[in-house]
């Protein structure tokens, strides 16, 4: 039987759903075996870990029952893993794993978009809870011949629509720093699970800021590739109409080049295509930056006050830039209209949740009701329904003007840096779905209003954990590069990774 967590189970039907269906493929249930020592599995970054069962001094097996155990030691209190599938997992093992460069490593999918063979993903909704995936993404066949051994799924809010990881369907995920703040979202699940050492990487995506905004908020390392690197499907060719990439939520630098090593290319008739890489991300990490010219933003076109930690966060991450030999100069934020981009977003975005609901709607063979999905979510369902073609078509033209406008304005620099977000992690309750709008609309541009534009303009950008508040709360800041120039964001991380060392630096939980 799959393992799954005593207290999600008791869950009203819906939720119920989700387990039962986990339950109906898990196949024969499999004992535990001997675990690897938490300490030592803790302090191994990904490749490190797959460096020991390539030495055969651990098997997929130990990492694998160390990674469950974490999961089962932690997860109480974060709520981070929603869905287990632990069986699986072992059974994967017992089967044999691919010869990948990633062998034997545990690894974590976000619930969220994204499908593996068998099991359930939620997006986070009720109107999803047992929505069965009849055959692997083409991410997750990537990830599968990497070796990686997928042993549950994080959480997410429902569709990814907010900055934070409350819902109905999962309830609360908490930041390991502070119970009762925001590990960020969509991806807070992912994050909070890498930040409690249940392992040391997990997939996540970015929308608006998903992958960077729960890195900062639980102090890690995310980043953004460029729009087409890594590629979507089989469902969808063009997720929010290029604003969303899949990627990872790390603690190494090198973890996250590794990954993006085994996931990026196009395939046949992906609509964008990126510059290929130069060499193996991995071969960045280490490598000289030179000296790049980078341009400090610390104003938003959105917003006139950021919170002094965020501001002091990029301000002291300037500096250290400028002792490494960068130049570093001030730089305007692009000059972007808040009110249309918003607006162009809220219909790019309608539009794909009227046609990922409506498909729902016909393989249930019933509508949608308000109590299936987040107040928002409802509200803008009921919006979208009356969107027409040419709105969309003018949306989708103003998302391409918009990164033009971005692209052009940074050209002249290697590097943007500005804080990740405008606030530091807020607490539980201001940016959920089903909450006051105002606080929910306030706190969202707060949290979305550095990290937005990367979206738009398709460019990649990252979130490195160089500065704790006075709170004890992680505040990251934000590099992003020209477009297709991850590689010049690899060496720069790894750099500053060295200068400011943050593995280390873990919550208490």
């Amino acid at each position: 039987m799959e393992n799954v967590d005593p207290r999600l189970s008791r869950r009203e039907l819906l939720q119920a759903g989700a387990v039962l269906g986990s339950l109906a493929i898990a196949g024969p249930s499999f004992a535990a075996e001997r675990a690897l020592p938490w300490d030592e599995y803790a302090r191994h970054d990904a490749v490190a870990l797959a460096d020991l069962v390539r030495r055969k001094q651990a098997s997929p097996s130990e990492l694998l029952e160390a990674a469950i155990a974490r999961t089962e030691a932690v997860n109480g209190a974060l709520n981070a893993v929603v869905l287990r599938h632990f069986d699986l997992a072992r059974q994967a093992v017992r089967a044999g794993l691919p010869r990948g460069p990633l062998k034997g490593v545990p690894f974590l999918l976000k619930d969220l978009a994204i499908d593996l063979e068998g099991t359930i993903t939620t997006n986070g909704s009720r109107f999803f809870a047992d929505a069965l995936a009849q055959r692997d993404s083409v991410l997750v066949e990537r990830y599968r011949a990497a070796g990686l051994v997928i042993f549950g799924k994080t959480a997410s809010p429902e569709f990814g629509a907010t900055a934070t990881t409350e819902s109905k369907q999962w309830g609360d995920t908490h930041n390991p720093w502070k119970r009762g703040y925001s590990s960020g979202g969509s991806s807070g699940g992912a994050a909070a699970a890498v930040a409690a050492g249940i392992l040391p990487v997990a997939h996540a995506s970015d929308g608006g800021g998903s992958i960077r905004i729960p890195a900062s908020n639980c102090g890690l390392f995310g980043l953004k590739p460029s729009r087409g690197r890594v590629t979507d499907g089989p469902h969808s060719f063009d997720a929010w109409t290029g604003l969303s990439i899949d990627h990872v939520i790390s603690r190494s630098v090198r973890d996250s080049a590794v990954f993006l090593d085994a996931s990026q290319g196009p395939r046949l008739g992906d609509p964008y295509i990126t510059p290929p890489r130069q060499r193996p991300y991995r071969e960045e990490v280490g490598a000289d930056p030179g000296t790049l010219r980078i341009g400090l933003q610390t104003g938003s076109f959105m917003l006139e006050e950021i919170h002094p930690d965020c501001l002091a966060a990029a301000q002291e991450a300037a500096k250290l830039c400028a002792s490494l030999g960068h130049t570093v100069e001030e730089i305007a934020p692009p000059p972007l209209p808040a009110r249309e981009l918003f607006a162009a977003m809220t219909i790019v975005m309608g539009a794909s949740s009227v046609n990922h609901i409506q498909a729902r709607e016909r393989a249930l063979g019933r509508k949608a009701t308000p109590d299936d999905l987040e107040l928002r979510n409802w509200e803008s369902y009921q919006k979208a329904l009356s969107f027409s073609a040419a709105q969309h078509e003018a949306a989708r033209q103003d998302v391409y003007d918009f990164g033009r406008t971005v692209v052009t304005h940074q050209h002249d620099f290697d590097i943007v840096l500005s804080p990740t977000l405008a606030i530091p992690p807020p607490r539980h309750g201001l940016l959920t779905l089903s909450g006051d709008y105002e606080s929910y609309a306030r706190t969202g541009q707060q949290a979305s209003a550095f990290t937005i534009q990367y979206n738009f303009s398709g460019q990649p950008a990252m979130s490195v954990p160089l500065h704790w508040n006075a709170d004890g709360l992680p505040v990251g800041t934000m590099f992003a590069g020209r477009p297709g120039r991850e590689d010049t964001l690899f060496r720069l991380a790894a750099q500053l990774e060295a200068a400011a060392p943050w593995a280390d630096k873990r919550p208490t939980i």
